[in-house]
Protein backbone atom coordinates (compact mmCIF):
# COMPACT_ATOMS: atom_id res chain seq x y z
CA UNK A 1 0.00 0.00 0.00
CA UNK A 2 1.32 3.59 -1.41
CA UNK A 3 1.88 5.72 1.91
CA UNK A 4 1.41 9.66 0.92
CA UNK A 5 2.56 12.17 3.66
CA UNK A 6 0.30 15.42 4.51
CA UNK A 7 0.90 17.22 1.55
CA UNK A 8 -0.48 13.96 -1.23
CA UNK A 9 3.16 13.59 -1.99
CA UNK A 10 3.96 10.12 -2.27
CA UNK A 11 6.71 9.34 0.10
CA UNK A 12 9.47 6.96 0.06
CA UNK A 13 9.77 4.33 3.04
CA UNK A 14 13.09 3.41 2.33
CA UNK A 15 14.45 6.88 2.76
CA UNK A 16 15.24 7.43 6.50
CA UNK A 17 12.79 9.36 8.69
CA UNK A 18 14.91 10.09 11.42
CA UNK A 19 18.98 10.54 12.40
CA UNK A 20 20.31 11.36 15.28
CA UNK A 21 24.09 12.30 14.74
CA UNK A 22 26.41 12.24 17.41
CA UNK A 23 24.38 13.50 19.83
CA UNK A 24 25.66 14.35 23.10
CA UNK A 25 23.95 16.07 26.13
CA UNK A 26 25.44 16.88 29.48
CA UNK A 27 23.70 18.34 32.89
CA UNK A 28 26.23 20.43 35.22
CA UNK A 29 29.26 18.26 34.19
CA UNK A 30 27.69 14.81 33.81
CA UNK A 31 27.36 13.61 30.79
CA UNK A 32 23.73 12.40 29.97
CA UNK A 33 24.01 11.22 25.97
CA UNK A 34 27.25 10.40 24.72
CA UNK A 35 28.06 10.27 21.13
CA UNK A 36 24.55 8.35 20.23
CA UNK A 37 24.11 7.73 16.65
CA UNK A 38 20.52 6.23 15.26
CA UNK A 39 18.71 6.03 11.82
CA UNK A 40 14.76 4.69 11.84
CA UNK A 41 13.22 4.38 8.88
CA UNK A 42 9.21 5.37 8.15
CA UNK A 43 6.81 3.29 10.08
CA UNK A 44 9.96 1.59 12.07
CA UNK A 45 9.26 0.69 15.51
CA UNK A 46 12.46 1.67 17.66
CA UNK A 47 12.73 1.09 21.85
CA UNK A 48 15.19 2.82 23.85
CA UNK A 49 16.18 0.20 26.75
CA UNK A 50 18.08 0.44 29.57
CA UNK A 51 18.62 0.82 33.20
CA UNK A 52 17.43 4.65 35.35
CA UNK A 53 19.54 7.13 34.00
CA UNK A 54 21.35 5.69 31.36
CA UNK A 55 20.05 8.76 29.10
CA UNK A 56 17.23 7.17 27.31
CA UNK A 57 14.62 9.73 28.49
CA UNK A 58 16.96 12.69 27.96
CA UNK A 59 17.70 11.27 24.32
CA UNK A 60 13.97 11.28 24.34
CA UNK A 61 13.25 14.68 25.23
CA UNK A 62 16.02 15.88 22.59
CA UNK A 63 14.29 14.21 19.07
CA UNK A 64 11.04 15.95 20.97
CA UNK A 65 12.73 19.33 21.42
CA UNK A 66 12.38 19.86 25.11
CA UNK A 67 15.75 19.51 25.78
CA UNK A 68 18.88 20.66 23.08
CA UNK A 69 21.94 19.33 22.31
CA UNK A 70 25.06 20.22 23.40
CA UNK A 71 26.53 18.64 20.40
CA UNK A 72 25.35 16.74 17.12
CA UNK A 73 22.26 17.06 15.02
CA UNK A 74 18.59 15.65 14.55
CA UNK A 75 17.51 15.49 11.67
CA UNK A 76 13.69 14.69 10.36
CA UNK A 77 12.82 14.22 7.07
CA UNK A 78 16.15 15.22 5.80
CA UNK A 79 15.54 18.30 7.39
CA UNK A 80 17.95 19.09 10.75
CA UNK A 81 15.57 20.11 13.56
CA UNK A 82 17.81 21.11 16.20
CA UNK A 83 16.59 24.77 16.02
CA UNK A 84 13.09 24.07 15.90
CA UNK A 85 10.60 24.04 18.49
CA UNK A 86 8.28 21.47 19.54
CA UNK A 87 5.61 22.45 18.84
CA UNK A 88 6.63 22.90 15.24
CA UNK A 89 7.91 19.61 14.95
CA UNK A 90 5.06 17.44 14.59
CA UNK A 91 6.23 15.11 16.86
CA UNK A 92 3.44 13.87 19.13
CA UNK A 93 4.69 12.53 22.62
CA UNK A 94 3.15 10.35 25.42
CA UNK A 95 4.03 10.38 28.40
CA UNK A 96 4.00 8.43 31.91
CA UNK A 97 1.18 10.17 33.18
CA UNK A 98 -0.62 10.69 30.03
CA UNK A 99 -0.66 14.18 31.09
CA UNK A 100 -4.24 14.83 30.71
CA UNK A 101 -6.59 18.57 30.97
CA UNK A 102 -8.72 16.73 33.96
CA UNK A 103 -11.37 19.50 33.21
CA UNK A 104 -12.19 18.67 29.63
CA UNK A 105 -14.11 16.24 28.11
CA UNK A 106 -12.09 13.02 26.46
CA UNK A 107 -13.49 14.64 23.10
CA UNK A 108 -11.90 17.80 23.47
CA UNK A 109 -8.61 16.27 25.33
CA UNK A 110 -8.39 14.22 22.10
CA UNK A 111 -8.96 17.39 19.65
CA UNK A 112 -6.98 19.50 21.88
CA UNK A 113 -3.75 19.34 19.34
CA UNK A 114 -6.04 20.45 16.75
CA UNK A 115 -7.35 23.50 18.40
CA UNK A 116 -4.12 24.64 18.90
CA UNK A 117 -2.75 24.45 15.34
CA UNK A 118 -6.61 26.20 14.73
CA UNK A 119 -8.83 23.38 11.99
CA UNK A 120 -12.15 24.13 11.23
CA UNK A 121 -14.43 23.23 13.96
CA UNK A 122 -15.76 20.38 10.80
CA UNK A 123 -12.29 19.03 10.42
CA UNK A 124 -11.52 18.98 14.30
CA UNK A 125 -15.42 16.95 14.46
CA UNK A 126 -13.58 14.32 12.11
CA UNK A 127 -10.58 13.70 13.54
CA UNK A 128 -11.77 13.26 17.00
CA UNK A 129 -14.51 10.64 15.71
CA UNK A 130 -11.70 9.26 13.57
CA UNK A 131 -9.77 8.60 16.70
CA UNK A 132 -12.92 8.01 18.96
CA UNK A 133 -13.20 4.38 16.77
CA UNK A 134 -9.66 3.77 15.96
CA UNK A 135 -8.91 3.81 19.76
CA UNK A 136 -12.25 1.69 20.82
CA UNK A 137 -13.07 4.73 22.70
CA UNK A 138 -17.10 5.10 22.01
CA UNK A 139 -19.03 5.91 24.48
CA UNK A 140 -16.63 7.78 26.40
CA UNK A 141 -16.26 10.98 24.56
CA UNK A 142 -18.54 12.86 27.43
CA UNK A 143 -16.55 11.85 30.40
CA UNK A 144 -13.49 13.49 32.03
CA UNK A 145 -10.48 11.66 32.97
CA UNK A 146 -11.55 11.21 36.24
CA UNK A 147 -13.93 9.42 35.20
CA UNK A 148 -11.86 6.61 33.14
CA UNK A 149 -9.60 3.35 33.90
CA UNK A 150 -6.35 3.64 33.77
CA UNK A 151 -6.33 1.66 30.04
CA UNK A 152 -9.04 4.13 28.96
CA UNK A 153 -7.25 7.34 29.50
CA UNK A 154 -3.86 5.71 28.28
CA UNK A 155 -6.09 5.04 25.03
CA UNK A 156 -7.23 8.61 25.17
CA UNK A 157 -3.53 10.17 25.30
CA UNK A 158 -2.39 8.07 22.33
CA UNK A 159 -5.68 9.20 20.36
CA UNK A 160 -4.66 12.65 20.85
CA UNK A 161 -1.18 11.93 19.64
CA UNK A 162 -2.48 10.32 16.76
CA UNK A 163 -5.17 12.63 16.20
CA UNK A 164 -2.27 15.54 14.80
CA UNK A 165 -0.83 12.97 12.57
CA UNK A 166 2.39 12.90 13.26
CA UNK A 167 5.68 12.45 11.95
CA UNK A 168 6.59 10.59 14.84
CA UNK A 169 4.94 9.14 18.07
CA UNK A 170 7.25 9.31 21.23
CA UNK A 171 6.50 6.91 23.91
CA UNK A 172 8.20 8.06 27.36
CA UNK A 173 7.45 4.90 29.87
CA UNK A 174 3.66 4.81 28.94
CA UNK A 175 2.64 1.99 29.53
CA UNK A 176 4.55 1.42 32.68
CA UNK A 177 1.27 3.24 34.99
CA UNK A 178 -1.03 -0.07 34.43
CA UNK A 179 -1.27 -2.96 35.63
CA UNK A 180 0.63 -6.28 34.01
CA UNK A 181 -2.30 -7.77 32.45
CA UNK A 182 -3.84 -4.28 30.80
CA UNK A 183 -0.13 -3.59 30.00
CA UNK A 184 0.14 -6.62 27.91
CA UNK A 185 -3.02 -5.81 26.14
CA UNK A 186 -2.59 -2.20 25.49
CA UNK A 187 0.77 -2.90 24.19
CA UNK A 188 -0.55 -5.45 21.36
CA UNK A 189 -3.24 -3.55 20.30
CA UNK A 190 -0.79 -0.30 20.09
CA UNK A 191 1.77 -2.64 17.95
CA UNK A 192 -0.94 -3.53 15.54
CA UNK A 193 -2.18 -0.17 15.36
CA UNK A 194 1.01 1.13 14.79
CA UNK A 195 1.91 -0.96 12.32
CA UNK A 196 -1.64 -0.79 10.29
CA UNK A 197 -0.77 3.25 10.47
CA UNK A 198 2.96 3.05 9.56
CA UNK A 199 3.63 5.20 12.11
CA UNK A 200 7.30 5.85 13.15
CA UNK A 201 8.02 5.40 16.78
CA UNK A 202 10.38 5.45 19.49
CA UNK A 203 9.57 4.28 22.79
CA UNK A 204 11.35 4.58 25.47
CA UNK A 205 11.47 1.67 28.65
CA UNK A 206 13.00 -0.02 31.05
CA UNK A 207 10.49 -3.33 30.63
CA UNK A 208 12.43 -5.41 28.66
CA UNK A 209 8.91 -7.23 27.79
CA UNK A 210 7.50 -4.39 26.67
CA UNK A 211 10.68 -3.69 24.33
CA UNK A 212 9.98 -6.97 22.79
CA UNK A 213 6.28 -6.81 22.36
CA UNK A 214 6.46 -3.43 20.54
CA UNK A 215 9.57 -2.77 18.83
CA UNK A 216 11.19 -4.09 15.08
CA UNK A 217 14.52 -3.15 16.66
CA UNK A 218 15.82 -2.62 20.59
CA UNK A 219 18.88 -0.09 21.26
CA UNK A 220 20.76 -1.45 24.60
CA UNK A 221 21.89 2.08 26.44
CA UNK A 222 24.57 2.26 29.16
CA UNK A 223 25.40 5.61 30.41
CA UNK A 224 24.31 7.43 27.67
CA UNK A 225 25.79 5.52 24.92
CA UNK A 226 23.96 2.88 22.58
CA UNK A 227 25.74 -0.43 23.26
CA UNK A 228 24.16 -2.30 20.88
CA UNK A 229 21.13 -1.98 18.61
CA UNK A 230 19.40 -4.72 16.60
CA UNK A 231 16.11 -7.03 15.91
CA UNK A 232 14.77 -7.89 19.92
CA UNK A 233 15.90 -11.69 18.53
CA UNK A 234 19.59 -10.34 17.67
CA UNK A 235 20.37 -8.54 20.72
CA UNK A 236 18.95 -11.65 22.86
CA UNK A 237 20.91 -14.29 20.47
CA UNK A 238 23.89 -12.49 20.33
CA UNK A 239 24.79 -10.33 22.71
CA UNK A 240 27.74 -7.55 22.13
CA UNK A 241 28.50 -7.43 25.60
CA UNK A 242 28.79 -9.49 29.28
CA UNK A 243 26.59 -6.23 30.03
CA UNK A 244 24.15 -6.80 27.67
CA UNK A 245 23.69 -10.46 28.18
CA UNK A 246 23.25 -9.60 31.81
CA UNK A 247 20.72 -7.29 31.24
CA UNK A 248 18.56 -9.59 28.89
CA UNK A 249 17.12 -12.04 31.27
CA UNK A 250 18.49 -13.73 34.14
CA UNK A 251 22.11 -14.88 34.30
CA UNK A 252 24.30 -16.85 36.60
CA UNK A 253 27.64 -15.62 36.82
CA UNK A 254 31.15 -17.58 37.44
CA UNK A 255 34.26 -16.77 38.08
CA UNK A 256 36.55 -19.96 36.32
CA UNK A 257 39.85 -20.33 35.54
CA UNK A 258 41.46 -21.22 31.55
CA UNK A 259 43.63 -23.27 31.15
CA UNK A 260 46.15 -24.24 28.39
CA UNK A 261 44.86 -26.94 27.43
CA UNK A 262 41.51 -24.65 26.98
CA UNK A 263 39.41 -26.50 29.67
CA UNK A 264 37.27 -23.63 31.85
CA UNK A 265 36.78 -24.75 35.57
CA UNK A 266 34.39 -22.83 37.50
CA UNK A 267 33.38 -25.61 40.41
CA UNK A 268 34.93 -29.00 41.95
CA UNK A 269 33.53 -30.95 39.18
CA UNK A 270 32.17 -28.84 36.93
CA UNK A 271 34.57 -28.19 33.99
CA UNK A 272 33.92 -27.33 29.86
CA UNK A 273 35.71 -26.79 26.50
CA UNK A 274 35.92 -23.23 26.64
CA UNK A 275 34.23 -22.13 23.36
CA UNK A 276 36.09 -19.40 22.64
CA UNK A 277 39.83 -18.55 23.57
CA UNK A 278 40.45 -15.37 25.18
CA UNK A 279 44.31 -16.56 26.22
CA UNK A 280 44.21 -17.79 30.35
CA UNK A 281 43.88 -17.42 33.80
CA UNK A 282 40.58 -16.13 35.15
CA UNK A 283 37.56 -15.45 33.31
CA UNK A 284 34.34 -14.43 34.10
CA UNK A 285 31.75 -17.35 32.79
CA UNK A 286 27.94 -15.99 32.06
CA UNK A 287 25.45 -18.18 31.24
CA UNK A 288 21.34 -17.64 31.31
CA UNK A 289 19.04 -19.34 33.46
CA UNK A 290 17.28 -21.19 30.68
CA UNK A 291 20.36 -22.28 29.08
CA UNK A 292 20.97 -24.96 32.09
CA UNK A 293 19.27 -27.94 32.86
CA UNK A 294 19.72 -30.46 35.36
CA UNK A 295 21.03 -33.87 35.65
CA UNK A 296 19.95 -36.37 38.43
CA UNK A 297 22.80 -38.28 37.21
CA UNK A 298 26.63 -36.70 36.59
CA UNK A 299 26.78 -35.06 33.12
CA UNK A 300 29.83 -34.82 30.56
CA UNK A 301 30.58 -31.71 32.19
CA UNK A 302 29.29 -32.20 36.22
CA UNK A 303 31.08 -35.54 36.61
CA UNK A 304 31.18 -35.03 40.57
CA UNK A 305 30.68 -32.68 43.96
CA UNK A 306 26.99 -32.72 42.80
CA UNK A 307 24.54 -29.21 43.22
CA UNK A 308 21.53 -29.36 46.04
CA UNK A 309 18.40 -27.70 44.92
CA UNK A 310 17.28 -25.45 47.25
CA UNK A 311 14.18 -23.73 46.36
CA UNK A 312 11.43 -24.21 43.90
CA UNK A 313 9.15 -21.68 42.58
CA UNK A 314 6.21 -21.95 40.15
CA UNK A 315 6.10 -18.85 37.93
CA UNK A 316 2.99 -20.31 35.77
CA UNK A 317 4.54 -20.95 32.56
CA UNK A 318 7.92 -21.43 34.10
CA UNK A 319 9.54 -22.92 36.78
CA UNK A 320 12.51 -21.25 38.61
CA UNK A 321 15.00 -23.58 40.46
CA UNK A 322 17.33 -22.32 42.77
CA UNK A 323 20.76 -24.64 43.52
CA UNK A 324 23.68 -24.69 45.90
CA UNK A 325 26.81 -25.15 43.99
CA UNK A 326 30.04 -24.78 46.11
CA UNK A 327 30.25 -21.42 46.85
CA UNK A 328 27.50 -20.22 43.77
CA UNK A 329 24.07 -20.11 44.13
CA UNK A 330 22.57 -20.94 40.59
CA UNK A 331 19.47 -19.96 38.51
CA UNK A 332 17.43 -21.80 36.58
CA UNK A 333 14.48 -21.62 34.63
CA UNK A 334 12.40 -24.40 32.69
CA UNK A 335 9.52 -24.98 31.27
CA UNK A 336 6.63 -25.74 34.34
CA UNK A 337 6.18 -28.60 31.84
CA UNK A 338 8.89 -30.22 32.30
CA UNK A 339 7.85 -30.91 35.63
CA UNK A 340 5.00 -32.63 35.12
CA UNK A 341 6.43 -35.29 32.73
CA UNK A 342 9.22 -36.10 36.04
CA UNK A 343 9.43 -36.71 39.44
CA UNK A 344 9.41 -33.84 41.35
CA UNK A 345 12.83 -32.31 42.61
CA UNK A 346 12.80 -32.48 46.76
CA UNK A 347 14.06 -29.45 48.37
CA UNK A 348 17.71 -31.00 49.61
CA UNK A 349 18.45 -33.42 46.62
CA UNK A 350 22.03 -33.66 45.04
CA UNK A 351 21.74 -32.73 41.12
CA UNK A 352 24.38 -32.14 38.50
CA UNK A 353 24.15 -29.25 35.51
CA UNK A 354 24.27 -29.77 32.06
CA UNK A 355 24.68 -26.94 29.38
CA UNK A 356 25.70 -26.00 25.72
CA UNK A 357 29.39 -24.51 26.47
CA UNK A 358 28.30 -22.47 23.00
CA UNK A 359 26.05 -20.68 25.50
CA UNK A 360 28.52 -19.49 27.72
CA UNK A 361 29.98 -15.80 26.99
CA UNK A 362 33.99 -15.69 28.59
CA UNK A 363 35.50 -12.19 29.35
CA UNK A 364 38.61 -11.94 31.12
CA UNK A 365 38.37 -11.44 35.04
CA UNK A 366 39.42 -8.23 36.46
Amino acid sequence: MAVFDRSGARVDEAAPELVLDNICKSFDGHVAVDRCDLVLKRGEIVALLGASGCGKSTLLNMIAGFEDPDYGTISLHGEVINAIPPYRRNVAMVFQHYAMFPHLTVADNIGYGLTARRLSRVEIGARVDEMVALLQLSGLEKRYPAQLSGGQRQRVAVARALAVRPDMLLLDEAFSALDRNLREDMQLELSLLLRRLKVTTVLVTHDQREAFALADRIAIMERGRIAQIGTPEDVYRKPGSSSVLRFLGTTNRFTGDLSDSGEVSIAPGLSFAAPVRIGTGAVLVDIRAEDITISREPTALHRTAPAQVVLRTFLGSQERIVLKLDNYQVVIDRPAQVALHQEPLAIGQQVYLEFDPASCRLSAAG
